[in-house]
């Protein structure tokens, strides 16, 4: 069998898997678009509005139990997408603002521990420092002082998961950008600034960093030594 007959063998195997991916993803989709256009307003808590905020996450939760490559690495990313869904949750309500902080926070904890030091690729450093200390040492002028220890600890532990996963890249790269992007508008609409459609943009992005995430799963990292 030559290479292009040997190519057009393996091209169904290809669409068979991508097939199911989607249909994995179904359940996720959906919860997407039923948080959409429902879009309970934030200032009515409830137990079904954390319910309708929370399914998209699990639902990835079960999506990546389809993920044959790393069991390791697998179980640490729904690790951390059980803890995102606590955060959510914790979210919803203000009094348990700092609950969801630390949820998110051990979260991240779980994630960089999937991620791993190898590549190490430490010039990634280089941007990620600058932008966050300007950035953070913007929205700590503007932050209750007993919410500075936490929040600063937050901060440390999401600019070393966008580091891990700059360094793994495939869609972990743009799942870590993603999820920095929604962390930052977050923190700058809900302490220094009201910004306009802030909860569309910080939802969407929340959403895709977390699918991007999971999708890692499925791809085998890139391992550089630079």
């Amino acid at each position: 069998m030559d290479a292009w007959e040997e190519g057009l063998s393996q091209k169904p195997c290809f669409s068979v898997q991508q097939l199911h991916l989607c249909r994995g993803l179904s359940p996720f989709l959906l919860t997407c678009a039923i948080y959409f256009l429902l879009w309970i307003p934030e200032d009515q808590p409830s137990w079904i509005s954390a319910l309708v905020k929370c399914l998209p996450v699990l639902c990835l939760v079960v999506f990546l139990r389809a993920a044959r490559s790393d069991r390791g690495y697998r179980v640490l990313l729904q690790g951390a997408l059980l803890c995102s869904a606590v955060g959510d949750a914790c979210l919803i309500w203000p009094e348990a603002f700092l609950y969801g902080v630390t949820a998110f926070t051990v979260a991240h904890l779980l994630y960089l521990w999937a991620l791993g030091l190898t590549p190490l690729r430490p010039g990634l450093l280089l941007p990620i420092v600058p932008a966050f200390l300007l950035y953070n040492g913007l929205v700590l002028l503007h932050l209750p002082p007993g919410m500075v220890p936490m929040l600063v600890t937050y901060s440390l532990v999401l600019a070393s998961m966008l580091w891990r996963g700059l360094a793994r890249g495939g869609s972990a790269r743009w799942g870590a950008l993603l999820f920095t992007l929604s962390d930052s508008v977050l923190a700058w609409d809900a302490f220094v600034q009201s910004l306009p459609h802030a909860r569309l943009v910080v939802m969407t992005t929340y959403y895709a960093a977390q699918l991007l995430i999971a999708l890692s799963a499925f791809q085998s990292p890139r391992l550089k030594s630079r």
